[in-house]
């Protein structure tokens, strides 16, 4: 688990950028759809081209994280016409995720990029990383959530305001499954197995898939 303390500014790297790490729970768990983000581009099975971060450099590093809370899939992605993947941090358990560490501006373009919005404008951290938390709109990742620190850097992450019994679970589409389940083997080194057990497990998943069918699919 990650330290549970909060910082009042993001980390500082060596040449002096403000950074931070970019808990990422969903799709860009796996770098090559997170690169979408970051320079532009539309993922693989998705159906809208990102703009790309003002910043397209990759990670300077990505680790596998375990926080405290819950995934969940609800509403329907406008890009992958499934269920999205949400966080929930005030249910018991614990979600694997691949924290990248990015600077503040990459985060900040990333977040723009979730909420639909033109990616160009830092976002103000203080009260995300002060309390924990900071909303910044009421819909699907308008929400920061800070779940601490690791290795000196504030861990932050975007989910929805609600919790996930607040609404319908959707089940994630195909593709949109795949780009997960790679981020985790290729974070975490789970297997295939592992994988489906973990997922099919997270609300909305169960509604379309069993752990067999998303196995299946993974080593299809």
């Amino acid at each position: 688990m990650p330290g549970s303390d909060s910082f009042h500014t993001a980390g500082r790297s060596d040449d002096g950028t403000s950074r931070v790490w970019y808990a990422a729970y969903g799709s860009n768990m796996h770098l090559p759809r997170l690169r979408c983000y970051l320079a532009g581009g539309t993922p693989e099975g998705g159906a809208l081209a990102l703009p790309g971060c003002r910043n397209p450099a990759d990670p300077a590093r990505s680790v596998p994280v375990m926080l405290r809370g819950q995934l969940y899939f609800a509403t329907e992605s406008l890009v992958w016409t499934g269920g999205r993947a949400f966080y929930d941090p005030d249910c018991p358990g614990t979600m694997a995720v691949r924290a990248h560490l990015i600077t503040t501006a990459q985060f900040s373009d990333i977040a723009a990029q979730e909420m639909y919005r033109a990616p160009g404008a830092d976002l103000d951290l203080t009260e995300a990383i002060t309390t924990g938390r900071s909303t910044l709109g009421p819909g699907r990742y308008e929400t920061l959530v800070c779940a601490g620190t690791h290795d000196g850097y504030p861990l932050l992450t975007l989910t929805a305001p609600w919790h996930f019994a607040d609404l319908p679970g959707n089940p994630p589409a195909a593709a949109y499954l795949r780009h997960l389940a790679a981020g985790l083997a290729h974070s975490h080194g789970w297997t295939t197995e592992q994988i489906a057990v973990y997922l099919v497990a997270c609300s909305g998943v169960d509604i379309g898939w069993t752990a067999d069918s998303i196995a299946a699919l993974l080593t299809s």
